[in-house]
């Protein structure tokens, strides 16, 4: 554990290096013992890859006050339970002219286009964090089979609801934004809605499954009428 000024009002607590699930629960289990706690001076805590930004009003809570409260989070023995992780299941429509990248990310494979589709979809990914733009899910776990550089020049706006590959990473745009990812499909699922800003959140997984183009327009209508609820189940051993 490694904790360091962040800016005048926030410290930074680190908990390793790259990218895995070990760490992620780390995080998680800090930053909901943080949560419990309810100290008094702490505005808001971030968490990221391997990583918490804690904001604070130093009015309330000092600097070295803060770091003892941290160091005596991270030591002690006790634990909070952790809820066990929900799978939420994502339509995706792949292809066509909204998963425009499928068959550069075919070719760099050199594989077809549905072997793309099997790898990407029916498995559980865990979301890792929240950000970017608002409700843009991180995800951990994509196939190296599937690792793609990301575009030389980004494009200017993509869909919402866009699914793409960068590197080594996959995420699902939730609004109309720029991206230099490889777009792979499109998802008809308003996966950010401001009323219910958790629709998805960290620690839990998302598992994408194919759809064709009229289950897509079925499933939007549904979903901008926010009549469409999304599929979801406990992860085994979560």
């Amino acid at each position: 554990m490694d904790i360091q000024p962040l800016g005048d009002l926030a410290i930074r607590v680190c908990f390793g290096e790259g990218i895995n699930e070990t760490i992620h629960k780390q995080v998680q289990s800090f930053t909901s013992r943080l949560h419990f706690s309810k100290i008094n001076g702490i505005v808001e805590c971030v968490p990221a890859y391997h990583s918490v930004a804690i904001y604070y009003r130093p009015e309330l809570i000092s600097y070295t006050k803060l770091v003892a409260v941290v160091v005596n989070l991270c030591n002690t023995t006790v634990d909070v339970n952790l809820l066990q992780p929900i799978v939420y299941e994502i339509p995706v429509y792949y292809g066509g002219k909204t998963g425009q990248d499928l068959p550069f990310v075919a070719q760099y494979h050199q594989m077809s286009e549905d072997e793309v589709i099997n790898l990407h979809a029916n498995k559980e990914y865990l979301i890792y964090l929240i950000g970017f733009v608002p409700g843009f899910p991180y995800l951990g776990g994509l196939s190296q089979q599937l690792s793609v550089p990301r575009l030389d020049h980004p494009r200017p706006r993509v869909p919402a609801g866009s699914v793409g590959i960068g590197g080594n990473q996959t995420g699902i745009y939730p609004s109309e934004v720029p991206s230099g990812w490889r777009i792979i499909g499109i998802t008809p699922v308003n996966i950010f809605d401001l009323e219910n800003p958790n629709l998805i959140s960290a620690g839990n997984y998302i598992k994408f499954f194919p759809i064709t183009r009229n289950e897509y327009q079925r499933i939007k209508n549904l979903s901008d009428e926010k009549k469409y609820k999304l599929s979801t189940y406990l992860k085994e051993g979560g």
